[in-house]
């Protein structure tokens, strides 16, 4: 299975004039642990990583410290997630059929996930991770008043990894260069070409680091992992 990271996002809304996935959670860069999940996969054996050339020399610092026997390769991004991807495509190896596309910033996406993914994209055209909404969501007009109440048993929040046969992502996104469409992920595309996205179970804590609030939730959610991975660590050696 190959693996695109698009990686190029600044952290404005955390504050940050920097890329926000270098920014640390218990000491590691954000994108450090999206990597290390990666590299955990049974299936991912290539990943891409698109970002800015500024931002190279510290992924390529960040890699350099990590193990792995998989290949990655860093890719130039452009100006919208939607540039970076088509140009992480353009970069995938040619024998790639399928691919799955993880935001660097949910860095607390598990390789379970990323496996799951991994098996279904085989057998579909398209899938995204996604988990039921819990809340009631209300659509709102302009002048800030209510005009419906859809029903939360057919909402899902969409997350990542979301996966497709190259093929197809490939056209899909030469057809939105064509008609200037401009989606926030690539399963909006495929919806806009009229195939078929189907809904793998994502996981609650899979969530994405955009503010200083949500970094606050990931060290926890983090610590808490950790601290459960170790204790059944423990177990296994009989400690």
């Amino acid at each position: 299975m190959y693996l695109l990271i698009p990686a190029a996002g600044m952290g404005r809304r955390m504050g940050s004039q920097r890329n926000k996935l270098l920014l640390t959670l218990l000491d590691k860069p954000l994108l450090s642990w999206t990597l290390e999940a990666a590299f955990k996969s049974h299936y991912i054996n290539w990943i891409g990583i698109i970002g800015q050339p500024v931002d190279f020399p510290d992924f390529q610092k960040m890699i350099s410290g990590l193990s792995t026997n998989k290949s990655i390769e860093l890719i130039e991004g452009g100006s919208t997630r939607q540039e970076s991807v088509y140009k992480g495509l353009q970069a995938l190896p040619p024998e790639a059929e399928q691919v799955l596309i993880h935001d660097g910033a949910r860095c607390l996406v598990t390789p379970e996930l990323l496996d799951r993914c991994a098996e279904e994209v085989v057998r579909c055209p398209g899938l995204i991770a996604a988990v039921p909404v819990k809340d009631t969501i209300k659509v709102v007009d302009s002048s800030g008043v209510i005009q419906d109440t859809p029903d939360r048993r057919n909402l899902w929040a969409a997350q990542t990894p979301q996966g497709f046969e190259v093929k197809l992502l490939k056209e899909c996104h030469e057809k939105g260069r064509q008609l200037g469409w401009e989606v926030t992920d690539d399963a909006a595309l495929f919806e806009k070409c009229g195939l078929p996205v189907k809904v793998v179970a994502g996981e609650e804590t899979n969530l994405k680091v955009t503010t200083p609030v949500d970094l606050r939730v990931a060290e926890f959610i983090l610590a808490q992992a950790l601290k459960k991975e170790e204790g059944r660590s423990k177990k296994e050696e009989g400690v």
